[in-house]
């Protein structure tokens, strides 16, 4: 192959993934303005934790409302738009894959998708609410929350999207144990650092730097990881299983 068709390659490439680039926005800007005609019904449900203890929710500047809304807006927007990222992404990758490849690749973009969404939502319905209402506990009799509406929001997205990506850790571990790139031993050894991580890592994410939130945080991501541990048990004596057939064909054949 000449230099001239490398650069031509190379080119085509990312012209390519500027296509990529640009539809993706563009998908997540029309589920965006989608979205904020419904953001009235999207804030419902997320400042239920707070309005069902009867607290109210304010905006402390004349732009403030809007923008929230076009945060939430833009939030919305790119968890609706993730399959067509996703989509976009796998056009890109598939053409260098093999067949066999193929289709584990496309797996694992759904599989991806329904794991981040799923994140959100476990975060969302199993650890937010709950952690909102037992947060705003500690106030008392004497002191009132004045909530305002932006870093409550800020705060709700800060705290889910990380929930999406953390919720990804099992379905790579279940990758890398394939190709045998991670073992059981490993993660069964080093517990004690991964707890360590964990909380570090759940510090880092959290919104707010009080330890309650940073616990709440960490439990499902601990739980995370030792299901992690149990997929990549469960892949390693498959691979073990399938080695002790072959070599014992092998045998068989040989005699």
């Amino acid at each position: 192959m000449s230099k001239k068709t490398e650069e031509m390659s190379i080119l085509e490439h990312l012209e390519e993934l500027r296509r990529v680039l640009i539809v993706s926005v563009i998908g997540t800007i029309i589920f965006a303005i989608a979205a904020y005609f419904f953001c009235d019904q999207i804030l419902a449900v997320l400042l239920e934790p707070i309005t069902k203890l009867g607290q109210k929710v304010f905006f402390t500047g004349v732009t403030e409302a809007i923008w929230v809304k076009i945060k939430l807006s833009i939030f919305m927007g790119f968890l609706a738009a993730m399959p067509i990222i996703l989509w976009q992404i796998w056009s890109f990758i598939i053409p260098a894959l093999k067949k066999n490849e193929r289709v584990y690749f496309t797996l694992f973009v759904l599989v991806s998708f329904l794991c981040f969404v799923g994140g959100v939502a476990f975060g969302f319905l199993g650890v937010y609410r709950l952690g909102v209402t037992f947060l705003l506990q500690f106030a008392g009799p004497q002191l009132f929350p004045m909530l305002t509406i932006d870093k409550y929001i800020s705060f709700t997205i800060g705290f889910l999207l990380p929930f999406g990506v953390v919720f990804e850790f099992p379905l790579i571990c279940y990758f890398l144990a394939k190709l045998e790139l991670v073992s059981y031993s490993f993660f069964a050894k080093n517990r004690r650092i991964a707890v360590l991580i964990i909380v570090a890592l759940a510090a880092v994410i959290t919104p707010t730097v009080d330890i309650i939130t940073c616990v709440i945080v960490s439990g499902p991501i601990y739980l995370l990881y030792e299901l992690s541990t149990l997929i990549v048990r469960i892949v390693e004596r498959r691979i073990q299983r399938k080695k002790k057939r072959e070599e014992l064909s092998a045998l068989s054949m040989n005699t």
